[in-house]
């Protein structure tokens, strides 16, 4: 996949993903994915989408925002060779998030695709077995 994942930037994008996809709960993140929705554009609905959020349960702003970075360089490694296209991805931060070493992140990451089915063949073997 040559091109950069593409966000997700408007409140409805990020309920769409949370009302009708499906959710794997990691110790350092919880990953939510829903199927694009077929546009006319049929170009757009082979890119990934990706939004990012964290709550204000997880600290101050300063505190947030160190969680947001460390999620978009996790997503950066590991989405563009593993995740399957046509996806729309929401990551959300939790407590941990920002004491959770940086290679452990990117394991839950990539164990959260594997296990939603929603990692490519080639990066991955598929294992439906957690998955809400």
């Amino acid at each position: 996949m040559s091109e950069a994942p593409q966000r997700l930037r408007y409140r409805h994008e990020f309920l769409r993903v949370a009302r009708g996809g499906k959710k794997c709960a990691m110790p350092g993140l919880v990953l939510q994915v829903r199927k694009q929705q077929i546009l006319e554009n049929k170009q757009n609905q082979k890119n990934i989408r990706i939004g990012f959020t964290v709550s204000k349960k997880i600290g101050n702003s300063v505190t947030r925002n160190r969680a947001r970075r460390r999620l978009r360089s996790v997503a950066d490694i590991v989405m563009q060779k593993s995740a399957a296209s046509g996806n729309d991805y929401v990551i959300i931060g939790r407590k941990s998030t920002t004491k959770r070493e940086f290679c452990a992140l990117v394991k839950d990451l990539e164990n959260a695709l594997t296990m939603l089915g929603k990692a490519r063949l080639d990066g991955f073997s598929k294992n439906e077995g957690h998955a809400k």
